[in-house]
């Protein structure tokens, strides 16, 4: 059992019944300790998924602002090997992106076999966001989730692409507090917007658009992980652990993989060189 709630489209989610300030009975210490061996064995998957190149991994986060995103990648990913790892941040469609469909962009940014990509943010904002701002009417909203489904199910398919969709549940208590802290802090001042203090005023309208997508693109092959999120130690905790049950089934295969694929690549070296199928070198 992780530490996130996750949803797979066998029960139905309700935001308001998920903690956002639960800790899984573990104290800052313990769970930093925790930590620090999951992300180790987050390196070694990751490593062993960029050898076999026979998958690649998506990881999207969403979540209001100030809900962690930017701490939960520096958490929980840094540890990824930057060789296959990359992040790719969402904002409001602008330009060439505006004129074609919602799925244009994140399509072009998703991951090769081997690659780990994870999205800050994603193609759930042109959803959630303009259906609060009241830009989609609800026959929209059904066929755009019914898009983003057929969109993750070609991934899957096609691109034998692992999804993992993260969404970081915070109070708007918490969220008011960061934001302020955010504002205050020369550092850190230039992420503020007059935006993310008029979403607040809709928090609610948010919430339920948020569960509603949620519930309308969970499938157990692409589940939601709903993370508790009000105390940062604790979130990129539940976040590395969610990642790392999901990929564990596949590190056998991927070490396999490795295997055979390293062993090709020392006989065409050992034939390139001369040497023969002992690693004695041939006589001339």
């Amino acid at each position: 059992m992780g530490y996130a709630t996750e949803v797979n489209g066998e029960g139905r989610l309700r935001l308001a019944e998920v903690a956002t300030g639960a800790t899984g009975g573990l104290d800052e210490r313990e769970a930093s300790a925790r930590l620090i061996e999951v992300t180790a064995e987050l390196r070694e998957l990751q490593e062993l998924l960029f050898a076999a190149e026979e998958h690649a991994v998506l990881v999207l986060l969403q979540g209001m602002d100030a809900a962690g995103k930017d701490v939960t990648i520096s958490q929980v990913f840094d540890a990824a090997s930057p060789e296959a790892c990359r992040v790719k941040a969402f904002k409001p469609p602008v330009g060439e992106e505006t004129a074609h469909d919602f799925l244009w962009r994140a399509h072009a940014a998703v991951p090769r076999l081997g690659e780990l990509v994870i999205f800050d943010r994603s193609y759930y904002e042109q959803v959630v966001g303009e259906r609060v701002m009241g830009d989609l009417d609800q026959d929209r909203v059904r066929r755009r989730y019914g898009h983003i489904n057929g969109f993750e199910e070609l991934l899957a398919d096609e691109g034998k692409t692992i999804i993992l969709k993260f969404f970081l549940h915070v109070s708007p208590e918490v969220q008011e507090r960061r934001l302020e802290e955010r504002e205050a802090d020369p550092r850190t001042a230039w992420k503020t917007s007059v935006n993310d203090w008029a979403a607040r005023e809709q928090w609610d309208a948010y919430m339920r658009a948020y569960e509603e997508a949620i519930n309308a693109c969970a499938a157990l092959a692409r589940p939601w992980y709903v993370v508790p999120s009000d105390h940062r130690w604790f979130q990129g905790l539940a976040v590395a652990e969610a990642f790392v049950a999901r990929l564990r089934p596949y590190g056998r295969r991927w070490e396999e993989a490795r295997e055979r694929i390293g062993a090709e690549e020392r006989r065409q070296a050992r034939a390139a060189r001369g040497a023969d199928a002992d690693g004695d070198a041939r006589p001339e």
